[in-house]
């Protein structure tokens, strides 16, 4: 493999770093606050996502260090700021995610393609189809939390408390879970795809 050294590649996976790593430290508090706020499937999704996060900043930064290990690299970017309540914070992490996926990591795709890095050039576009994904659960999230449906439905569905493991059927979640007493927030929908 080309050096990255003076490439806009290292500036690039430098900014990815830094982009996933602040990603991880806001999902972590948007956890916290759906925990709050009485969604706990939302805020283990959060959850999830950081560690997601944590994991490509990990990867972007493993390219960085087989090649530029002890030197400073210096970036400019620029990094949302936005904390809010539940329905807010999905909003934001849609939209970040929709950045990353339609703009900013096929950019540095491009151009590490362009610069002979095509091993790193996959690794951009591999993560730029899990932000997709995570565009897309977090607007299926907003949707349901906007049309009351965390914790209600339309039709009889299976709720599943995610502190115990009971399913009851419903049309919706009960107040508390009638095995382990804790409250509906615990619950989600239940789905078996394995």
């Amino acid at each position: 493999m080309m050096s990255l050294k003076g490439t806009r590649t290292a500036e690039n996976l430098l900014k990815a770093y830094a982009g996933e790593m602040q990603a991880n430290g806001r999902y972590n508090q948007y956890a916290s606050i759906a925990r709050k706020e009485g969604y706990v499937q939302i805020e283990k999704i959060f959850a999830e996502t950081a560690c997601q996060e944590f994991e490509h900043a990990k990867l972007f930064y493993k390219y960085l260090n087989a090649e530029l290990k002890g030197e400073a690299l210096e970036i400019t970017a620029s990094f949302p700021i936005q904390i809010g309540n539940t329905a807010e914070n999905l909003k934001a992490a849609a939209e970040g995610e929709n950045e990353e996926w339609t703009d900013m990591y096929p950019s540095f795709r491009d151009i590490a393609r362009e610069e002979g890095f095509e091993e790193i050039a996959v690794s951009f576009q591999e993560v730029s189809e899990v932000e997709e994904t995570h565009e897309t659960r977090y607007l299926k999230l907003l949707k349901n939390l906007e049309e009351g449906k965390v914790f209600k439905r339309d039709e009889e569905v299976k709720w599943y408390c995610q502190n115990c493991g009971y399913i009851h059927e419903g049309f919706e979640a009960p107040e508390l879970c009638p095995a382990c007493k804790h409250a509906k927030s615990y619950f989600k929908l239940f789905c078996e795809d394995y």
